[in-house]
């Protein structure tokens, strides 16, 4: 666990002075046109209809950014953006990031059944000591609103299915972007109904 921990926050240092400068350039009016194809699976407000589709508004930039970057190099397979970011430029995943980093977050609601809601909140707070697993908000923030300096993504909001879905496919390793294969190690650590609870919390955490 500590060894975890020592190494999110020598990422969090790193990869601030990596995006620093990038994101300094950054336009949200040109990402504002370069978007309007995302609003099909995303919502014309960054806000998806379906949740299947994660949520892009109020998203930390840097993460947005990365993720456009990673999907067109191959490096994060996602079937349903085939050919979608193909010929975005650096500046495009930036831009693009900024447009949406700017938008109202969407506000969830968790499904308020006791035990799933305080399993959540547990794992999302405090983490669970005994299976090794650190709280979520030590990257994600208190109130899932993620550290854009370290890379690390907005939570609050999004969909359920789409959170435990991610789950999986760190665990699985069937994503690996993530800095140092840190979420693979959570996850891999994590029963489905760890992932169900903590999904259900954070859709309605704000």
């Amino acid at each position: 666990m500590r060894k975890l921990l020592a190494s999110l926050a020598i990422t969090l240092g790193a990869a601030g002075v990596a995006h620093a400068d990038l994101a300094a350039d950054a336009d949200a009016a040109a990402g504002r046109e370069k978007a309007q194809t995302c609003a099909a699976c995303h919502g014309p407000n960054g806000i998806s209809p379906a949740s299947a589709f994660p949520h892009l508004a109020g998203q930390q930039m840097s993460y947005t950014a990365k993720q456009i970057m990673d999907i067109r190099d191959g490096v994060r397979p996602v079937p349903e953006m085939v050919g979608q970011v193909d010929d975005f430029s650096d500046q495009d995943a930036w831009d693009v990031a900024a447009y949406f980093a700017q938008l109202e977050a969407n506000v969830g609601q968790a499904d308020p059944e006791e035990e799933a809601l305080l399993r959540g909140q547990e794992l999302y707070r405090a983490g669970d000591m005994a299976k090794g697993i650190p709280a979520c908000a030590a990257c994600h923030g208190p109130d899932g609103s993620g550290i854009n300096t370290a890379v690390y993504p907005a939570l609050s909001g999004q969909f359920a299915e789409y959170t435990v879905a991610t789950l999986q496919k760190f665990a699985s390793g069937e994503r690996t972007n993530d800095p140092s294969n840190m979420m693979h190690d959570i996850a891999a650590k994590m029963s489905d109904a760890d992932m169900q609870a903590v999904a259900n919390y954070i859709h309605g955490l704000h």
